[in-house]
């Protein structure tokens, strides 16, 4: 099972839920335009959030954009 509430973005206070729906809400299709939009703040500051975790376990951005591409989130 899926913990939504799972902290991703750990310095930008985002958690799976919340970039889920940042990127349903935007459209975005990689990682590079989720890096690039201001509208929700991610992977800006200490950016281990974008591919290998907060705390190196894999639960990424680009973990995150593909779950909500396979429509599991």
């Amino acid at each position: 099972m899926i913990d939504t509430d799972r902290m991703i973005c750990v310095c930008n206070s985002m958690d799976m839920k919340a970039i889920a729906e940042c990127i349903k809400t935007h459209g975005w299709e990689s990682v590079d335009a989720m890096l690039n939009h201001r509208e929700c703040e991610l992977g800006n500051k200490c950016e281990s959030c974008i591919e290998d975790g907060y705390e190196n376990d894999g639960y990424s951005l680009a973990m995150v954009l593909s779950l909500v591409k396979q429509g599991r989130l």
